[in-house]
């Protein structure tokens, strides 16, 4: 009798120990726990708050998807400085996260950080921008189809001519991400001139895709060319912000793409100021993230993780099931990508129908009758 209630307190035991690890993250590779990841939290490190869609789109929709299946959001701002980058990583986990969702503000300085958290058992979603880690989840837009809509737009435009390419951060891959897409679009490379006559006569990183650095760069550019300049590829619309400065300066207004789907952007492609910003529903990027969260909270595998499935239409990935992205760096990490969509004059009014914009915001300014949205 003695030995069959040890017994069964034993299996008893067993049960509990079995029950309460439910929630524990699965390996990567392994399968789901099925775990809702309730009470988890999660940590966001962003590399710098003050970009207007962060705040806008990106960390509301994470904070609804995060508590939407019972988990905690907490956060920190590195003000674009790695170092303190690091700190708040630290400072998260300190705090209790489970799950980190890392805006990465230099890919390679946040690399010790993030070995730190695997090492701690903590999940982590390299958003937006990728981490060269096989541990980490990619959740981001397909960066070089962004490139190649803004290449795709302005060659339409201007068929042949001088161009110059003001490039992203040279700490960020999406920076190389979007010229590969833009090389893809027929954009040859500096110097250098394609069978149609586009020549590439300027092209620059800048440093923090910041809008006095991208006009610095513009300015050079405008120099060195003695203003002779048809077109340009611009890679976000913050730095399209100097970009279009510099050209104003001089009295040039010629096409200039960019991304992201600022305010000031769209009020620029529906005044005729921009031609292109490549709009990258970050709302559906946000819910993504926070959703993914809670479910690698919930114990759920890395290539078990599946995309919501009531994104909008037009962002949507191909599969809602993870994918295995190969990195540049060759490392092969699990991955959502989501779908971009070039605005112009023509389809502007789709950003003001999903609520990412005001029609009086986007219409400020714009000459009656020259852009569909406006009337």
């Amino acid at each position: 009798m003695y030995v069959r209630r040890l017994a069964a307190l034993a299996a008893c035991a067993m049960f509990i120990v079995s029950a309460c690890n439910t929630g524990t993250p699965a390996a990567s590779g392994g399968t789901a726990s099925g775990g809702t990841g309730a009470g988890c939290t999660v940590g966001v490190s962003w590399n710098n708050y003050s970009q207007e869609r962060w705040k806008k789109a990106d960390e509301p929709a994470m904070q609804k998807a995060i508590a939407a299946k019972g988990g905690k959001y907490i956060r920190a701002d590195a003000n674009d400085k790695a170092e303190q980058q690091t700190t708040d990583i630290a400072n998260l986990i300190n705090q209790g996260a489970k799950v980190l969702i890392v805006l990465a503000k230099d890919s390679e300085a946040i690399k010790p950080a993030i070995a730190d958290a695997t090492a701690k058992g903590i999940k982590v979603i390299a958003y937006d921008r990728l981490i060269e880690d096989a541990n980490t989840f990619y959740i981001t837009f397909d960066n070089k189809k962004v490139g190649t809509l803004m290449a795709e737009t302005l060659i339409k435009l201007v068929p042949k001519g001088n161009y110059a390419v003001i490039l992203g951060a040279e700490t960020d891959p999406n920076s190389a991400f979007l010229r590969s897409g833009m090389t893809e679009a027929g954009i040859p490379k500096l110097n250098e001139m394609n069978a149609a006559g586009i020549k590439v006569v300027f092209e620059k990183n800048t440093d923090n895709w910041d809008t006095t650095n991208a006009k610095n760069n513009m300015e050079q550019a405008l120099n060195a060319n003695a203003n002779k300049i048809d077109a340009v590829l611009s890679e976000n619309d913050s730095m399209a912000t100097g970009v279009v400065q510099a050209l104003s300066a001089v009295g040039l207004k010629i096409p200039v793409s960019g991304q992201d789907g600022d305010t000031a952007a769209l009020n620029r492609v529906a005044k005729g100021e921009q031609a292109v910003s490549v709009w990258k529903n970050a709302f559906a990027l946000g819910q993504t993230a926070g959703d993914v969260a809670m479910q690698l909270c919930g114990g759920t595998a890395l290539n078990a993780v599946k995309a919501p499935g009531d994104l909008p239409a037009a962002a949507a990935p191909a599969s809602l099931n993870a994918a295995e992205f190969e990195t540049p760096g060759k490392n092969k990490v699990q991955s959502i990508i989501l779908t971009p969509t070039a605005i112009t004059k023509e389809n502007l009014k789709d950003t003001i129908d999903a609520g990412w914009i005001t029609k009086d915001a986007a219409c400020a300014g714009a000459a009656a009758g020259s852009t569909p949205a406006c009337g």
